[in-house]
């Protein structure tokens, strides 16, 4: 199947001056407040959606992981060019969480778990793979440790309650350094991280560890400025991560930041390309009995040569033996032999025994008419699919009926009457 993008990204906080009609651009994180706004500032969302959609349309982007939101609200809405948010925040501060999906995958969420306040997960169901994807924001530096450790403890339930067999892809602010180099935490982490690790990058290893994830960001060799996620004030970190089960990193083929794709100087995009493998469960046969094909006996030849065949192994003789069980074998044997056996494969229930020339024609031209129409996608060519599609339709009613009259006509006759004996007492013997 094709290839899913992930993108981790933090939008500017955009507030909206009703005296001078100008923008102020203020802190780190996203501000669409949806309390105590104007049109204008519903204005301003809306053009930061546009930028979103623009943005994920451009990077081939599918799913995207956007934090420090201040939405406060949990609902879902359409952003344009089929683009749809799912958001989520307590209060007015700048902890809200958002996934937004791409229209082909808005149709596969099967659930939606929001957590108090900072993390928020989708379950999608894509060709039979269930992937659940995260977003969440720890807390910064200056804050309490509490609140930290509330913070790793609801992200541990939310991964927890998912089953082991599903796939699951964190995008979030992490808010700490994992630092260059792995020495010790070779099975969670590359060595490519940025600069040295902190407390919060050791919280970052350790929930890792006992969840048995991966930092994607740190297996790819990049230039290091294609591994910083934050350049300010003439300082880069890296602290915008996205973790999958290290058992899928097969099916990770890159992971880079973006430089340059963004709606905010400080923050930069972190892009994830994942191809979910699919296995399909290969049905299993279900062994049915061959069978002797005494409808063949309906025909004059095969009844001849069945007669021959059975008076050859009966040894010519006039009176059969006394041994009806050595009889019978000796039947059933000649018959599998002279009339043939079938498959024992499971075939499709398709009626077909009314099939004439004029209904073989006509699916004929049809099928030739669908490869035509593949091959050179002309309005010519889809019109004289459909006209022959519409044929096959009539020719089929047409030799349904005439079958079917033929067969009630014959059951009335002597000679009919004994067809289906014979077919009965046939397959009695089976």
């Amino acid at each position: 199947m094709g290839d899913i993008c992930f993108m981790y990204n933090e939008i500017v906080n955009v507030l909206y001056d009703c005296n001078s009609g100008t923008y102020n651009c203020r802190g780190n994180g996203s501000d669409f407040q949806s309390s105590e706004i104007s049109d204008a500032v519903a204005l301003t969302v809306s053009g930061k959606g546009r930028e979103l959609t623009v943005m994920m349309e451009r990077s081939k982007v599918d799913i995207l992981c956007v934090q420090e939101t201040r939405w406060k609200s949990s609902k879902a809405r359409r952003i344009g060019a089929g683009f749809k948010l799912f958001y989520y925040s307590v209060d007015s501060k700048r902890n809200g969480v958002v996934v937004v999906l791409k229209e082909e995958f808005v149709r596969n969420v099967l659930e939606v778990k929001r957590v108090p306040d900072r993390v928020m997960s989708l379950k999608l169901a894509i060709e039979g793979v269930m992937l659940n994807v995260v977003s969440g924001y720890a807390p910064q530096i200056g804050c309490e440790l509490e609140e930290k450790e509330r913070f790793w403890s609801e992200l541990d339930e939310v991964i927890e309650s998912i089953p082991t067999g599903e796939r699951v892809v964190i995008g979030a602010d992490f808010n700490g350094h994992v630092g260059e180099g792995n020495r010790g935490d070779e099975e969670v982490m590359g060595k490519f991280g940025v600069k040295e690790r902190n407390l919060e990058g050791q919280m970052v290893v350790d929930f890792s560890k006992s969840m048995d994830m991966a930092v994607v960001n740190t297996y790819f060799q990049k230039r290091e400025e294609h591994r910083v996620t934050c350049k300010s004030g003439g300082r880069s970190t890296q602290v915008d991560y996205i973790l999958c089960r290290r058992g899928d990193l097969k099916e990770i083929s890159d992971c880079k930041v973006v430089v340059g794709e963004s709606v905010t100087r400080e923050y930069r995009m972190v892009v994830c390309r994942m191809t979910l493998m699919v296995f399909k469960k290969k049905r299993s046969k279900i062994e049915i009995e061959k069978k002797t094909k005494w409808w063949k006996l309906k025909k004059e030849e095969c009844c001849e040569e069945f007669r021959q065949k059975l008076k050859q192994a009966l040894g010519a003789q006039v009176v059969l033996p006394d041994d009806w069980e050595t009889t019978a074998e000796v039947i059933r044997e000649t018959g599998r032999k002279v009339l043939g056996v079938s498959s024992g494969r499971r075939k499709e229930d398709k009626e077909t025994w009314w099939w004439n020339e004029e209904v073989q024609y006509s699916i004929q031209r049809k099928r030739l008419a669908k490869k035509k129409w593949d091959m050179d996608r002309t309005e010519e060519n889809r019109q004289e699919y459909k006209e022959l599609q519409c044929r096959v339709k009539i020719e089929v009613s047409k030799a349904k009926q005439k079958a079917y009259d033929e067969l009630y006509t014959s059951l009335n006759t002597r000679e009919g009457q004994k067809d289906l004996y014979r077919w009965q007492q046939g397959e009695a013997c089976v």
